[in-house]
């Protein structure tokens, strides 16, 4: 057991920011990004003027404020503003279409919408479908119907009693993926952080005031939320923040300008470094003493070339937004390449069969986990939270076995959703926009290993009738799925096939696709 006591009032504001400057900590560096360097008093006094400016705009305990921002300092504020005046932050993914934030938008109900000027260009077509939002405000630009956020927090007070919220009360929301491709909204407590920080980034990887943190992984992801701002706030250290795409030139550009100590990525990146790496000769990560992985089960070759290259460990793990962060992980100097790990302490795990009873040692079986920072249930989705969330327990719909020595060895998932890059793809989403193409007759979706033994998405078609197959056709049916939803969803290969194999009941048969993507080439397309 953790061991872990939080007093009945709480507020993660005051515990991940406030308490540094209390303690005479206010000095140090809290946030690196770009030129800028905000320390933990001046994080204080923002932190406190965004709180204030959301309270003049009528935001109540409990209400939405939805942050829609690059990694930058004014995230950081938002966050923690709405957090400390006792209402709900929801941060959302930058990467998503107008239509995406139509639902997203609505579904979270949020008055107070804090947006960038870049990202204005998605929310403008769909402001009047918005039902509850009534102010945007503009980081970094101005535009009509917007209220210019720096400068607003500029002419509020920089002192802010935190609202009485208990260690129970809702902090923040962060959306999930659902099996129909609409996204769910884990609620997340006050306390949730707290636990992850202490359990994980203390006490599993060994995170110190001294340590300089760098995620590649962005701050609306779960992973990245703690990597990136959490973690290093819990322990009193330094976070370093990208407002670009993290490119891999970009990400080395970053390690040797910042010189962080704790690098956090996922698999997808690390290969696209160890890429770029071998062919500029580079051979040193600076001050990095530590590498950590998750989003996706990070294959034993890439582990291996990493640390011959660089001399330095990935410790791959495995979280989820509604645990928040990871609960299984390796351990500096313990790692099993291929394994992700053994079980974070505080966490209770069971392997269980499809009747629900657990499974002997070496078995396959679904992975479900015990651990206080997971989440309270989805937002407005009833049977769904039911159907995941099951008394202290948390179906993960994860396979594992697990060895005698308690290392857990991923074996798949109890459904199709795969990992793409770390981010969830869920095969029907794809298939119902490839059918939206005027060739297609019907779609199936799998996902399989390309040759660094990452999970990628491959598509297997059957076009109507005088509509012929062929390379060009499969660039186009893949730019079509681009330009209708995340780019990372993307079919890395389209197979044209006569007939999709079916069950009786006509449900696609995805374990024959996966044994006939087996025998075909990751790349361009087939016939």
């Amino acid at each position: 057991m953790s061991g872990l006591e939080y007093p009945e009032r709480l507020n993660a504001a005051v515990e991940l920011v406030d308490k540094h400057v209390a303690c005479g900590h206010g000095q140090h560096v809290a946030i690196v990004c770009g030129d800028q360097r905000i320390t933990y008093a001046e994080l204080a006094e923002r932190v406190n003027r965004a709180g204030n400016v959301f309270r003049s705009l009528g935001v109540r305990m409990e209400e939405r404020v939805v942050i829609l921002l690059p990694d930058m300092p004014q995230w950081v504020y938002s966050f923690f503003g709405a957090m400390k005046i006792g209402a709900a932050a929801v941060p959302l993914n930058t990467n998503l279409l107008a239509k995406d934030y139509e639902y997203l938008l609505n579904d979270c109900r949020a008055r107070v919408i804090v947006v960038h000027q870049s990202l204005l260009p998605q929310i403008e077509p769909i402001r009047h479908k918005l039902k509850f939002a009534e102010h945007l405000l503009l980081v970094d630009g101005h535009a009509p119907g917007c209220l210019p956020y720096d400068e607003l927090l500029d002419q509020h007070s920089p002192t802010l009693e935190p609202a009485e919220t208990s260690k129970d009360d809702m902090a923040f929301w962060l959306y999930s993926s659902g099996t129909t491709g609409a996204p769910k909204g884990a609620v997340h407590l006050h306390h949730d952080m707290l636990v992850a920080a202490e359990l994980y980034a203390r006490r599993t990887i060994g995170l110190r005031q001294d340590d300089v943190s760098f995620s590649v992984a962005k701050l609306f992801f779960a992973y990245g939320l703690g990597n990136g701002l959490y973690f290093p706030l819990y322990t009193g250290g330094t976070t370093v923040l990208m407002l670009d795409r993290p490119t891999p030139e970009a990400v080395y550009d970053a390690i040797d300008r910042y010189q962080p100590t704790v690098f956090y990525s996922v698999p997808t990146s690390y290969a696209a470094l160890l890429h770029a790496a071998e062919k500029s000769g580079r051979t040193q990560l600076g001050r990095v003493r530590m590498c950590v992985s998750a989003g996706e089960p990070l294959p034993k070759h890439i582990f291996e070339k990493w640390l011959l290259r660089f001399g330095v460990e990935i410790l791959d793990g495995i979280g989820s937004t509604e645990i928040l962060h990871i609960f299984i992980s390796n351990r500096p100097g313990k790692v099993r390449p291929g394994s992700t790990g053994q079980l974070v302490e505080g966490y209770q795990a069971r392997l269980l069969d499809d009747d629900g009873r657990e499974v002997p040692p070496r078995t396959v079986g679904t992975l479900w986990i015990k651990g206080d920072s997971i989440a309270t249930g989805y937002w407005n989705k009833h049977q769904q939270t039911k159907s995941t969330f099951c008394g202290e327990w948390i179906n993960t719909r994860d396979k594992f076995l697990v060895d005698e020595d308690g290392y857990f060895w991923y074996a798949g998932r109890t459904d199709d959703m795969m990992k793409v890059s770390g981010q969830a793809v869920w095969p029907s989403e794809v298939e119902a926009i490839l059918q939206q193409h005027p060739a297609v007759l019907e779609a199936g979706v799998v996902g399989t290993a390309d040759q660094d033994g990452l999970i990628k998405p491959r598509a297997f078609v059957v076009l109507k009738d005088g509509q012929q197959p062929s390379p060009d056709l499969a660039k186009e049916l893949q730019q079509f799925v681009k330009q209708n939803t995340a780019p990372h969803k993307y079919p890395r290969s389209v197979i044209f096939v006569e007939q999709l194999p079916k069950t009786a009941t006509g449900k696609i048969q995805r374990f024959k696709l996966r044994e006939l993507a087996a025998d075909t080439p990751l790349n361009g397309s087939s016939t």
